[in-house]
C-alpha cells in the first residue's frame, strides 16, 4: 500500500504535537489501528478524513486528493503502463466533465 496520505497525516500531527492515541479516539479506531494508517498499512476511511481533516486544521480536499491517490497508486503501481493508464483516465474525466457543463 501508498503510504502518500499517512506521510501527510502524520507530518501535520507531530508538527502539532498530538499523540496517536487521541486521534484514534477522535476516530473512534484503536490506536494500532490509526499506527497502520499512517504507516500505509490500513487505509482510513473517507469520512475519517473529513474528521482527521477538521482535527489537524488542514483542508479536507487536500487529504481526500492524498487519500485518493493513494487508492489509484494501489490499484496500478504494478502496472506496466502506470502512466499512460492515468492519462487515458484523465482524458476521459475531462471528457465526461466538459459534457456535463454543455448539458
Amino acid at each position: 500500500m501508498s503510504k502518500i496520505f499517512g506521510n501527510k497525516i502524520r507530518a501535520l500531527r507531530e508538527g502539532k504535537q498530538i499523540p496517536q492515541r487521541q486521534l484514534a479516539a477522535a476516530l473512534e479506531i484503536d490506536t494500532a489501528t490509526y499506527c497502520k494508517i499512517e504507516k500505509g498499512g490500513r487505509r482510513a476511511k473517507r469520512e475519517q478524513v473529513s474528521i482527521l481533516a477538521d482535527l489537524l486544521e488542514v483542508d479536507s480536499k487536500e487529504l481526500i486528493h492524498l487519500w485518493s491517490a493513494d487508492k489509484v497508486y494501489d490499484i496500478i503501481a504494478e502496472e506496466d503502463e502506470a502512466t499512460q493508464i492515468l492519462n487515458m483516465v484523465a482524458e476521459t474525466i475531462l471528457k465526461y466533465k466538459d459534457k456535463t457543463a454543455k448539458a
